[in-house]
């Protein structure tokens, strides 16, 4: 929000429109600043894992401080936990501190866990709306980058340093000054082909990766609209990659029924009462946002990064850029230094780049709907030679449904590995990582240097680009394989023996993390 649309009295503000933003704001100030002083939030649910928050228990236990709200905190183990042997010790050192921190940490403090093994472990941001904790017209707050997620629900939610951690641990607030607010409208039905994944890389692409700084960021518009709330989650994910403090998408009956039902939900006259209250969020008539972005959709083709920021992006039908190309000076030197790193040469088709690893996970793509569609594309092919497939679901609820289904045979069958939840190859806190040179067309939200593993190369695509290149081995999407298939060639893979059947699956049960279990 501007100085402009901050200014003037609580009830000034109420009369005007407002945006979902706004509302949300003044829906939760619970002390306004004067004098240029900020204003102090209320935070309705801290999310918490292993790497932001022992620094902030130990300020607690210093201050001998209690938590404020225990019953509004949930902590889950994400980043640094293995996705494969998760019975065994866990052989890093720094891992296994920090796992064996956090479980101490919630034990002291009474807050609840989902431990590796648990039903309901997973990336933090993929288990809170799948137990309902997430829900339109609540503040979020979590120690990452990517809390701005929860903001696909109609949710203010951003992610927020150690220090604030331990503010909101020990006072359930926050002192905030309020953010500016950006539109951005995308109109127009999406061609098949085209997913949330690609909107989002394009509107980086578009507004640069700081474009977006010091703003919340609302998704508008009929290909907003038509998104699942996987899609609507896929984009508000990746707002801080352009620079932003939140992305958000107005409730509307999608939202409503994806929320019906879950373990936390309001339920009787709780649910229609919060039902009620969550219709007067979206967006008034006539409120004015601080900036607004327009975007056709029916222009959009699959997107792909070709650098080392998301906003290096370019369509997939493109090619490499070229940094001579690039007025600005900044700009094109970090385009010169980028396409040495990711040994990349202007010009080269985008199609023609091969990879050697296919990563389909992460807080961004690691949903049923994700693991849906990848699995929908390579059914029934072969996988390219030479190339790694790692697929890994981002909760153990997400993997638990996706077995149901039988997505599990499918990579399997395919050639790939079907994998444990967790963070994963999405940054190199864990075993799953690149080698040294290695290229990887990655469902992820970060490609930089060395981020899925030091000297690693990352290409962002969506789950539908993921699948088609591990079929064809270079960046590709479902409409190469369509091309592919006109001209006869096939990518089918041979039938299956009768006799082939996948190993039962087995719930794995919490195992200390200092306790080495022989499989």
């Amino acid at each position: 929000m501007s100085d402009q649309n901050a200014a003037g009295t609580v009830a000034e503000r109420a009369t005007r429109p407002r945006t979902l933003a706004e509302k949300l704001w003044d829906d939760h100030v619970v002390v306004r600043g004067e004098n240029g002083e900020p204003d102090l939030i209320y935070i309705d649910l801290h999310l918490i894992h292993e790497v932001t928050s022992p620094q902030a228990f130990d300020g607690l236990r210093m201050a001998d401080r209690p938590l404020r709200r225990v019953d509004l905190m949930i902590a889950t183990e994400d980043h640094n936990t293995p996705t494969i042997n998760i019975t065994k010790q866990i052989e890093d050192p720094t891992s296994r501190l920090q796992i064996e921190t956090l479980r101490r940490n919630v034990e002291e403090f009474g807050v609840r866990a989902h431990p590796l093994g648990d039903d309901e472990q997973g990336i933090v941001h993929v288990v809170g709306p799948q137990l309902g904790l997430t829900m339109p017209g609540v503040t979020v707050v979590c120690g990452d980058s990517h809390t701005s997620t929860h903001g696909a629900f109609g949710a203010l939610a951003f992610g927020i340093g150690t220090s604030e951690v331990e503010h909101v641990m020990a006072t359930q607030t926050l002192p905030l000054k309020p953010f500016k607010t950006m539109a951005i409208n995308v109109e127009g039905e999406l061609r098949p082909g085209v997913t949330a994944k690609d909107i989002i890389l394009a509107v980086i692409a578009k507004i640069g990766t700081g474009g977006g700084q010091g703003y919340v960021l609302e998704y508008r518009g009929s290909a907003i609209r038509s998104l699942s709330m996987d899609g609507r989650m896929t984009i508000c994910n990746m707002s801080i990659e352009a620079g932003a403090r939140a992305g958000m998408v107005a409730p509307d009956k999608t939202t409503f029924e994806y929320v019906r039902g879950r373990p936390h939900a309001p339920r009787g006259e709780d649910w229609d009462r919060a039902v009620e209250y969550w219709r007067t969020l979206p967006t008034d008539e006539g409120a004015v946002f601080d900036e607004e972005v327009f975007i056709d959709a029916t222009e959009l083709e699959p997107f792909v990064t070709w650098g080392t920021n998301p906003g290096q992006g370019v369509l997939l039908s493109d090619r490499v850029p070229n940094p001579a190309e690039i007025e600005d000076p900044n700009q094109r030197a970090a385009a010169e230094r980028a396409l040495e790193y990711m040994d990349l040469e202007a010009g080269t088709p985008m199609k023609e780049i091969p990879v050697d690893a296919v990563f389909m996970g992460s807080c961004t793509n690691s949903r049923l709907d994700d693991l849906r569609t990848f699995a929908s594309i390579i059914e029934g092919k072969k996988k390219a030679d030479g190339v790694r497939l790692m697929v890994v679901p981002g909760s153990a609820r997400v993997r638990f449904e996706a077995e149901a289904e039988g997505i599990d045979r499918i990579v399997e069958e395919f050639g790939g590995e079907w994998r444990f939840a967790g963070c994963s190859m999405c940054l190199g806190m864990n075993p799953d990582q690149l080698a040294p040179g290695e290229r990887c067309a990655s469902t992820s939200n970060r490609n930089f240097e060395g981020r899925q593993g030091k000297g690693g190369r990352t290409h962002l695509v969506s789950p539908l680009v993921a699948a088609a290149t591990a079929i064809r081995g270079t960046l590709s999407s479902p409409w190469d394989l369509q091309e592919d298939a006109a001209r006869g060639v096939t990518h089918d893979a041979p039938p299956a023996s009768p006799d082939a059947a996948s190993p039962a699956r087995r719930r794995i049960p919490i195992m200390p993390v200092n306790e080495k279990v022989e499989a």
